[in-house]
């Protein structure tokens, strides 16, 4: 009921406002105020409905019948904004404004589509002339202080910036844009001078003295930088942002020792909480990636800190992290399970064990999802990796049945999740020979999901080995290749598709590509795109050539396991005719 009133209360709202407007500038008649009321409402509630088209229409209905009316040309410069056809949009913001120049929202669209355009010199006149009109606005300062320095005049977007401090007082923003004009221009001093500010106003604020001594860092000015950390440590010795300030200082001065000493005296502070500790110890870590330094100096520290703080699981999951960045899977899933067993029913713990055991390892996959599922039974994502492990291990009625379950628990929003465990059904059942079955998933799978490219790829795929539906198949495989074109596998559907469909010159272009990709990428050829080249070469009258590799795929096939490949029919034929004999 409540949505209701609030709806027929803001049809009167408009209906009013527009009879007000209507009233002081119009002429027409109470019957085209009405049908323009009405259009506009249509038009509004079209916008946020996000038909665009239909809102469009509408708005230019409602200047079939008033063409005074200023928003009406603002709605249609959105519009036009909306699709990047920037110059109409700015021709309506300026038909908005000579209706209507007192609005302020009306004069900030046109502003900041010029500077979009890049007509900065019309965007200053503009702002400028905004800043006389409304003083006191703060904001338009930013946009005139952004357009001046867009136009490579630097003094005046910094003197714009003056005019606003005036207004709102110290301002760390103000502060740090003033900084990097000042920095661009080449006034080191001056730009230094802003920070110093929030120092000297601030004197016991580490926070202001932290961020000088890094500015001094980043611009390689070092002596200095040291000197502003030696005197912050006065305020706060202890202070994470600090500590980690000084550790990335002793880094970039080659002073490894100092570095870990540094750190090894915070993290060994009785006085300083673990959060803190995981505080600094999470920023340096950060700085060494970014900075591709050896993040294995961090291990010792992390032992050390474990020692002090034996019951805070989240020390291990944060190392376990730092693990994987390094790339020892086994040592981090140790310290994740210890997480894991540690808050069981957390599903992350178990997540982030799943990331250090799949693929590589798949009956430890299945272990750990059962494990999952005995604490959180309604996580989606423990069923479809522990499906998944199954079918790789040729499970599959225990897969399909793993799925099925797990379909069970995925949100209703989630089309995505939902779209891929239809695809994988969708591959069992396959597989179980049950064709019909499979397509019915697929196609529920791709209802939910369009551009499920795996699901695109296997449905194209079976249908051309059932040499059925071959157009759609040819429609699906093709969207895979536009979307990856370097793919050996889509490559290989989609020349076999076209293969299926006679278009043999073709398909031999698409599965050369298959082939000439993987062996660049060092991938092995499987017996299955063997065989499809052998075919295809066959079929446009290189024998020879294709003998040879349907010899290669014989080969192959004897180390594939059911999972890896299907088995051919006739490849024992082909190598014995020397002839293409189709499955």
């Amino acid at each position: 009921m409540y949505k209701v009133i609030k709806k027929v209360f803001l049809v009167f709202l408009l209906v009013v406002a527009y009879s007000t407007l209507s009233a002081q500038q119009s002429s027409h008649s109470l019957e085209d105020r009405r049908k323009f009321d009405y259009y506009f409402y249509e038009a509004m509630n079209a916008k946020s409905q996000g038909d665009y088209d239909a809102a469009y229409d509408l708005l230019n209905h409602c200047l079939a019948i008033d063409s005074t009316i200023a928003n009406v040309y603002y709605e249609l410069g959105n519009f036009y904004n909306i699709i990047a056809q920037k110059d109409k949009a700015a021709g309506y913001y300026a038909k908005s404004i000579a209706l209507d120049s007192g609005n302020f929202y009306y004069e900030m669209a046109y502003g900041t589509i010029c500077l979009e355009q890049k007509k900065y010199e019309e965007a200053i006149e503009h702002f400028e002339k905004l800043v006389k009109k409304s003083p006191d606005n703060t904001e338009l300062y930013i946009y005139l202080s952004q357009a001046y320095r867009l136009s490579d005049k630097l003094p005046q977007a910094i003197n714009s910036l003056d005019r606003l401090e005036q207004i709102v007082g110290l301002n760390e923003k103000i502060s740090l844009d003033k900084y990097q004009l000042y920095t661009l221009m080449g006034k080191e001093n001056k730009a230094f001078a802003e920070i110093q500010k929030y120092i000297t106003k601030y004197p016991n604020e580490i926070k202001y003295q932290i961020l000088l001594g890094n500015l001094y860092m980043q611009a390689g000015k070092m002596d200095e930088a040291y000197l502003v950390y030696t005197k912050a440590k006065t305020v706060d010795p202890e202070d994470p942002y600090l500590i980690s300030s000084m550790a990335e200082y002793y880094e970039k001065t080659n002073n490894k020792v100092a570095a870990e000493s540094e750190l090894h005296n915070a993290l060994i502070s009785p006085k300083m909480d673990v959060d803190t500790k995981i505080a600094i110890l999470t920023q340096y870590i950060g700085t060494l990636y970014k900075n591709n330094k050896d993040t294995g100096i961090v291990n010792a520290l992390f032992d050390s800190l474990m020692i002090q703080h034996p019951q805070e699981p989240k020390l291990n999951m944060m190392y376990g992290n730092l693990l994987m960045l390094q790339e020892k899977k086994n040592e981090a899933r140790f310290q994740f399970q210890i997480f894991a067993e540690s808050n069981p029913t957390n599903p992350v713990g178990w997540e982030q064990m799943l990331s250090t055991a799949f693929p590589d390892s798949l009956n430890l996959v299945i272990d750990i999802c059962r494990s999952a599922i005995s604490y959180v039974p309604n996580q989606p994502q423990f069923y479809f990796y522990k499906g998944i492990a199954e079918y790789m291990e040729n499970n599959y009625k225990e897969a399909l049945t793993t799925l099925k379950t797990g379909l069970g628990y995925v949100d209703g929003n989630n089309s995505s999740l939902k779209s891929d465990f239809y695809g994988q059904i969708g591959d069992l059942y396959y597989r179980e020979g049950c064709k019909d079955s499979a397509f019915i998933a697929y196609d529920k799978a791709l209802n939910l999901e369009p551009n499920n490219i795996g699901v695109l790829n296997n449905y194209s795929y079976y249908l051309s080995l059932e040499k059925k539906d071959l157009d759609k198949a040819e429609k699906m495989s093709a969207r895979t290749v536009k979307v990856e074109p370097m793919n050996p596998t889509y490559l290989d559907t989609y020349g076999w598709v076209l293969f299926q469909q006679g278009a043999y010159m073709m398909a031999k272009i698409y599965i050369e590509n298959a082939v000439k990709y993987s062996e660049e990428k060092g991938e092995e050829l499987s017996a299955e795109v063997c065989e499809h080249y052998g075919d295809v070469l066959y079929m446009t009258d290189e024998k020879e050539k294709a003998l040879e590799y349907w010899q290669k795929a014989k080969e192959k096939a004897s180390t594939e396991s059911d999972s890896e490949s299907r088995k051919s029919k006739t490849l024992g034929k082909k190598i014995e005719t020397g002839k293409y004999i189709p499955d």
